[in-house]
């Protein structure tokens, strides 16, 4: 599955409403729906893409991430190519089976507006990883272990016990649904509902797995892997498609909802993809000059401090900083310098002190300061 970006997909502007959205996801299901291409492999691609890029867009939260982190901020690295790359036709029609209206119903057998069975549907999970700010720079690959619902592997996720089998429901006659016709004052009324005798799947189970009692499912543990992108941020979350809860007689699985945290760092601290550090350095080492080392997520690093350096002088270091999750280059480390001024002075140092205080090169002298530094100082006042 491409990543094209989701609004040139459905040919919509970033500023499309939700009607706008749907009449152009319509049109392009339509276009590219399998019955009206069969055998047609690229259709059948554009097919699930455009179903991908309909789901993201006309979910709030999601259009949301999107919007600001783009396709990691839904999928990221973590869901495989996420979308509908894993499912098939069927599945997409289980999510937005009513836009199609009378056009198409479903995908092989389902034409001619007629209602599809129910696709059962496992529901998503959610966790919450704290990552340093080392793992954010690299990319990471996590292992966690979460209790959820699996496949029952006595039946096969069948819900059937061995030898047993499924038959057709006689109710509503494999559909899912039964239909009934009601008179009124404005007269006759057709409405549709699960069908309560086989629950909407469309078939029975003759004699049910003793393990999972015909569910299909049992709770246990599961390890996953998950990829984390590098320069992820606190708050994103990342999608691992078919890791949540497995979905009732073969179904659907959910999705596992990865949320971001950040572990703070003891010395540096960041602003999107800059890191910060606060330097002190000694009134000697100010007025002098010299070499001084600064933490970065690699390790350290040796900077020369040039005499005369000013309090508020912030040192770029460029490219020390986090990637941008979209691959749009690499933040900096911005050093800000402050001057540690010694509350305790013994005698000898208190004279060298006085020495300084009476000549004038130690006297403060504003023309002589750095005019951006008092400017920011006015500002915040």
């Amino acid at each position: 599955m491409s990543n094209r970006d989701y609004y040139e997909v459905l040919g919509v502007s970033k500023n499309a409403t939700k009607d706008e959205l749907k009449k152009a996801y319509r049109k392009k299901a339509i276009q590219y729906h399998p019955d009206k291409n069969p055998g047609d492999k690229e259709a059948e691609e554009k097919f699930k893409e455009a179903a991908m890029a309909y789901e993201v867009l006309s979910n709030d939260d999601k259009r949301s991430r999107y919007d600001q982190f783009g396709h990691a901020g839904v999928n990221g690295a973590a869901g495989g190519g996420g979308g509908f790359g894993g499912m098939n036709m069927d599945d997409i029609f289980s999510h937005f089976g009513d836009i199609f209206g009378g056009h198409f119903g479903g995908f092989s057998g389902f034409g001619g507006g007629q209602r599809q069975q129910r696709v059962n549907k496992g529901s998503n999970l959610r966790v919450k990883i704290t990552l340093s700010l080392a793992e954010i720079a690299e990319g990471v690959e996590k292992k966690i272990k979460v209790k959820k619902y699996v496949k029952c592997s006595a039946c096969q996720g069948s819900g059937a016990a061995k030898g047993s089998s499924h038959v057709t429901c006689t109710t509503c006659n494999g559909r899912g649904q039964v239909t009934r016709v009601t008179n009124t004052i404005l007269g006759q009324m057709q409405t549709s509902s699960t069908c309560s005798t086989c629950g909407g799947d469309g078939k029975i189970i003759k004699d049910k797995c003793n393990v999972c009692q015909g569910e299909g499912i049992v709770k246990a543990e599961e390890v996953i892997s998950v990829n984390i992108p590098a320069g992820v941020e606190e708050g994103m979350q990342l999608s691992v498609r078919g890791k949540g809860n497995a979905a009732r007689r073969g179904g659907v699985n959910g999705d596992l909802i990865v949320l971001i945290y950040e572990e703070p760092h003891k010395e540096l601290i960041r602003e999107g993809n800059d890191l910060h550090y606060n330097l002190f350095v000694s009134v000697p080492q100010a007025a002098l000059g010299a070499p001084v080392e600064v933490p970065t997520i690699s390790g350290k690093v040796k900077v020369k401090i040039e005499g005369g350096i000013q309090p508020g002088k912030i040192l770029r270091l460029r490219g020390k900083g986090l990637p941008d999750v979209n691959g749009y280059g690499r933040g900096d480390l911005l050093v800000n310098i402050n001057v540690w001024i010694p509350k305790n002075l013994n005698k000898e140092e208190r004279k060298l002190m006085e020495k300084f205080l009476e000549s004038d090169n130690f006297k403060p002298n504003p023309s002589q300061h750095d005019k951006g530094f008092f400017h920011k100082v006015k500002n915040f006042f």
